[in-house]
């Protein structure tokens, strides 16, 4: 079995949403005082390669806890996008070319290439995003779940987070962010897997997104 860590590591100097604090790993137990290590963690809920439920944008909507554990595993397809520049769209055209493949998926996660950014500013930059069209299709074909290379859904320049808000207002599922390594998962469907923490009223959580090849 072939299996590939779609999850970038969680630590301090980490790059995180703008305006948010990095992670903190506050050491609370150690092998010579008390016998055993234990670390005391503190960070957001999106955090590092992480999800978002409807309840990120809407109070009483589902929560990551409320899901079922079938939510989070499935088969996924890569939609390959890596020649599309700053600020450009994803359209349909994009989905169309793997035909009953998209269909088939559970998830569909779109790799921009933008993990190769990850550490540095232009992480941050004007990333290609979907276009209306694509989340028109994206909530009519109630996928488990989509996913993306890049820090967010939306435009980190569009606060009301536009996208976000439409998708949650219309189906149960779950937007991944900051995935990477997509460009090792080929193109036609693999298993895979992103189970969070299950926390009481989730509105978010890290996630191990891993992919694997039977």
């Amino acid at each position: 079995m072939k299996v590939i860590d779609l999850t970038h590591t969680i630590k301090e100097d980490m790059p995180v949403y703008p305006g948010t604090d990095t992670p903190k790993f506050i050491p609370a137990n150690g092998y010579e005082k008390d016998g055993f290590k234990e670390t005391l963690v503190q960070m957001y809920t999106h955090t590092g390669t992480h999800m978002d439920p409807p309840a990120h944008l809407y109070a009483g909507e589902m929560t990551l806890d409320q899901f079922p554990a079938s939510q989070f595993i499935g088969k996924a397809l890569v939609i390959e996008c890596r020649n599309l520049k700053e600020g450009e769209f994803i359209t349909m055209a994009y989905i169309r070319k793997y035909g009953e493949k998209a269909e088939k998926a559970d998830f569909l996660l779109f790799n921009l290439g933008w993990d190769k950014f990850w550490g540095t500013d232009a992480y941050f930059g004007n990333y290609p995003c979907i276009d209306d069209e694509v989340l028109d299709y994206i909530i009519h074909r109630a996928y488990k779940g989509i996913g993306f290379d890049v820090i967010g859904l939306d435009p980190i320049a569009d606060t009301n987070l536009t996208r976000h808000k439409k998708l949650f207002q219309n189906c149960n599922m779950v937007n991944i962010e900051n995935l990477k390594n997509l460009e090792l998962c080929g193109d036609d469907l693999f298993w895979f897997s992103c189970y969070p923490l299950k926390l009481e009223n989730c509105d978010g959580s890290p996630i191990r997104a891993i992919a694997w090849f039977e």
